[in-house]
């Protein structure tokens, strides 16, 4: 099985697919991957129903998973919506669960009061030329506050995935800011269709592949150094082979790091930490 064929998950089953980081530069954010080694792809500009959406993306792939680096581009809503979260901070705002059927997803979350939007049609071109396409469940900003939370079905990975652009490196969390965690993961729980259960003073919840953490900002300050105000997304864990040798390889480069805990700059921002 190819790297693009394994990250559609079983029917029934969901998976962190990825997470992304609203950016006022594209290739300022980029250049933070591109100077540790990443691979990133070149810039690719958003279409709803074939209409331009006002947003432009590059992304890194991952073996599992991938990060996207996503920048408002033009005058329309949904540029709108990326530059109001801007205005929080800079950083991971995007959490999106992949599924093999968003209209079922669509369906599932109506039920459960999340009143999602119907699902949409959202492709992009890549530099060969060729439109990759998915399909996205939004939900209103107010039913999940900690950011950009939806679900998407790729219709092409096989051109999300290109064997040239991925790294060796996979996305195993999630990392979410709350004032109440045992609350905000009963919701999260009812989003994803997911149980949550209490772990060392967070709360976890479990896909078929990668996980949502939950806990306070003092929790999550105590883990990652950093994070946001609640209700937000504070970083993520990358898993790769030799997690402190990367560590080692980022403090070259610059980056704030403490043990396998790296905070990225301002370009970037968000934290990860290491596995």
């Amino acid at each position: 099985m190819t790297v693009a064929e394994s990250q559609r998950p079983p029917p029934g089953e969901l998976c962190l697919d990825h997470l992304g980081h609203f950016v006022p530069d594209l290739d300022a954010a980029a250049a933070v991957w591109e100077r540790l080694g990443f691979k990133v792809t070149p810039t690719s500009v958003h279409q709803v129903s074939g209409k331009p959406a006002g947003t432009s993306n590059r992304c890194v792939m991952l073996d599992e998973g991938y990060l996207e680096l996503l920048a408002p581009t033009m005058d329309t809503p949904n540029a709108q919506r990326v530059r109001e979260r801007m205005k929080l901070f800079v950083g991971v705002h995007l959490a999106c669960f992949g599924t093999p059927d968003a209209a079922a997803e669509q369906r599932r979350l109506a039920d459960h009061g999340f009143e999602p939007e119907p699902v949409v049609a959202l492709q992009r071109k890549i530099d060969t030329g060729d439109s990759v396409g998915f399909r996205v469940v939004y939900v209103p900003a107010g039913k999940m506050p900690e950011g950009r939370v939806q679900y998407c079905e790729h219709l092409t990975p096989e051109l999300v995935w290109r064997e040239a652009f991925v790294n060796p490196f996979r996305l195993r969390a999630v990392y979410v800011v709350a004032d109440d965690p045992e609350e905000t993961a009963a919701r999260w729980g009812r989003f994803g269709g997911l149980l949550p259960r209490p772990e060392d003073g967070f709360v976890r919840l479990d896909t078929a592949r990668g996980r949502v953490v939950i806990g306070t900002r003092k929790n999550l300050e105590r883990v990652l150094g950093h994070a946001p105000a609640a209700p937000a997304l504070a970083g993520y864990a990358l898993a790769c082979v030799a997690p402190d040798a990367f560590a080692a390889r980022c403090r070259k480069a610059g980056l704030e790091v403490a043990g396998r805990v790296v905070t990225l700059p301002a370009t970037l921002g968000g934290t990860w930490l290491l596995e």
